[in-house]
C-alpha cells in the first residue's frame, strides 16, 4: 500500500499589517491539524528567506508540524542581506512600527484565522532569527508563551547609535557589549514600558566555538533574563551531556522559566533540536 501524498505546502499570506516594516508572512498548515493547534513562529537567519529556511533540511519545524499537528508561521525579512532589524528604535519598542511589530501582527492574524490556542504561541530562530526571538520576547511578551532560540544575542544588544535599520553591531557580535544583569534586564523592560503581565519562558542555546556570535553573548543573555525573571544568575541545577553529548543544560529558578544550553565544541549556529525545543514548548 502506497503512502498518502502530503498536500500541505508553505503558503504566502496577506495579513493586516499596520507596521511600517513590510515583512512577508508565510504559513504552513499540515494535512492533519490538532484542534486549537499550537503556533510555532520560525524566524530565519541572515542570507535566508522564509522559503529557503523552510526547505533547509537542518530546520526541522515542518517535520514537527506534520508529526504533531501544530501550525508553523514563517516570517520573511524585507531587508537587503535578509538579516532581521534588531537595531532600530522602531523594532526595539512595543508597537514601534518595525519588524517586531510586523511579526506580532502575523501572530494576531493567525490566532483568529487558524483558531490557534492563544496560550500556545511559541517562537524559535537561529542567529539573526534568534536575535529577533529575544526582541519579540521583550516587545510582545503578551503574545508569546515560550521561546527556544539558537545562537543569538541579548535583546537590545544590536542597537544602532544612528538608528540604523538591520544594522550589524560588531561590538555586540564580538562579545564586547557587556552589562550587569540589572542593566540588561532594564533594556527588556524599557521595550514595553509599564508591562506587568506574564513573560515567555526562555530557552537559550549557544556553542562554545561560535566564531560569528561570540559565546560571551550566551552569558549576557542569561544575565538579562535572570534579572527579568527575578532569578539568581547561578543555576539551580545542571545536567551534563544533555540533551546531547558535550551539551550542558542549566536550569535557573524552580518555576521552569529559564533554561540555558551550552554546546561545547559547537560553532555557529547550534543545530535546531526539535525534540528538546518541542519539550520546552510543552508540545508532546
Amino acid at each position: 500500500m502506497s503512502s498518502p501524498v502530503m498536500a500541505a505546502q508553505l503558503t504566502k499570506v496577506n495579513y493586516p499589517n499596520n507596521a511600517t516594516s513590510k515583512v512577508e508572512m508565510y504559513i504552513y498548515i499540515p494535512d492533519k491539524v490538532v484542534p486549537n493547534p499550537p503556533l510555532v513562529v520560525v524566524i530565519h537567519s541572515c542570507q535566508s528567506t522564509a522559503q529557503s529556511y523552510f526547505r533547509n533540511s537542518k530546520i526541522p519545524w515542518a517535520k514537527g508540524s506534520d508529526t504533531r499537528g501544530y501550525i508553523t508561521l514563517w516570517p520573511s525579512s524585507p531587508h537587503s542581506g535578509t538579516c532581521w532589524d534588531v537595531s532600530s528604535r522602531q523594532t526595539l519598542k512595543h508597537d514601534g512600527g518595525g519588524d517586531s511589530q510586523a511579526i506580532s501582527n502575523m501572530i494576531l492574524y493567525a490566532l483568529d484565522a487558524y483558531k490557534v490556542d492563544r496560550s500556545k504561541v511559541f517562537v524559535t530562530g537561529g542567529s539573526s532569527g534568534a536575535m529577533m526571538s529575544n526582541v519579540l520576547a521583550a516587545t510582545y511578551p503578551n503574545l508569546i508563551s515560550a521561546v527556544s532560540l539558537y545562537s543569538g544575542v541579548p535583546a537590545g544588544c544590536f542597537v544602532s547609535s544612528s538608528g540604523g535599520v538591520a544594522a550589524w553591531n560588531n561590538s555586540c557580535s564580538g562579545g564586547q557589549s557587556r552589562a550587569s544583569a540589572e542593566q540588561w534586564g532594564n533594556v527588556v523592560k524599557n521595550m514595553y514600558p509599564g508591562y506587568s503581565g506574564p513573560r515567555p519562558r526562555m530557552q537559550i542555546w549557544h556553542g562554545s566555538a561560535d566564531g560569528t556570535i561570540s559565546p560571551q553573548n550566551y552569558q549576557e543573555q542569561i544575565k538579562q533574563w535572570t534579572n527579568v525573571f527575578g532569578l539568581s544568575n547561578t543555576p539551580t541545577s545542571s545536567v551534563k551531556n544533555s540533551p546531547e553529548r558535550n551539551y550542558q543544560t542549566d536550569n535557573y529558578g524552580t518555576d521552569n522559566m529559564l533554561q540555558g544550553i551550552y554546546a561545547t565544541g559547537v560553532g555557529h549556529s547550534v543545530p535546531s533540536n526539535l525534540t528538546a525545543s518541542e519539550l520546552w514548548f510543552g508540545i508532546h
